[in-house]
């Protein structure tokens, strides 16, 4: 049986409706921002910590557009699966590479460039970026 880690993920676009993707430090694979819940906080309130820790950002939890509760492989832990809360993310702040991130890259939706993926990207966001942009 695997372990399901809990995590919280955003998804933030810009005006050319790419998405912003991260590649933490020691991994291939690349991935929204966010991260593990703590013990007792709300998986919202643990996306805007980890945006403000991985990317400098400073949001207000209340502005998250809830998609859903979505299970995948982990990305970056073999034998793990993830339990994520997925939230429309929007800003105008520039990203910073902070934390444990080492890259982030702004990615066309329709083109992952032969880039490595996390299974939860592929299987749920990118699907439904490409099923409709939502407005914003």
């Amino acid at each position: 049986m695997s372990t399901v880690i809990r995590i919280a993920a955003a998804v933030i676009t810009d005006d050319a409706g790419r998405v912003l993707l991260v590649r933490k430090r020691h991994t291939a694979a690349w991935m929204q921002p966010g991260g593990k819940l703590e013990p007792g906080e709300s998986p919202d309130v643990a996306l805007a910590r980890e945006l403000a820790e991985e990317l400098g950002y400073e949001l207000d939890p209340a502005t998250f557009e809830h998609w859903g509760r979505f299970a995948a492989d982990a990305a970056n832990e073999v034998g793990h699966t993830v339990d994520c809360d997925i939230y429309r993310v929007r800003t105008d702040q520039v990203p910073l590479v902070a934390a444990e991130i080492e890259q982030l890259l702004w990615l066309e939706a329709g083109n992952p460039q032969g880039l490595i993926l996390a299974p939860l990207l592929v299987e749920h966001v990118l699907p439904r970026l490409a099923q409709h942009e939502p407005e914003g």
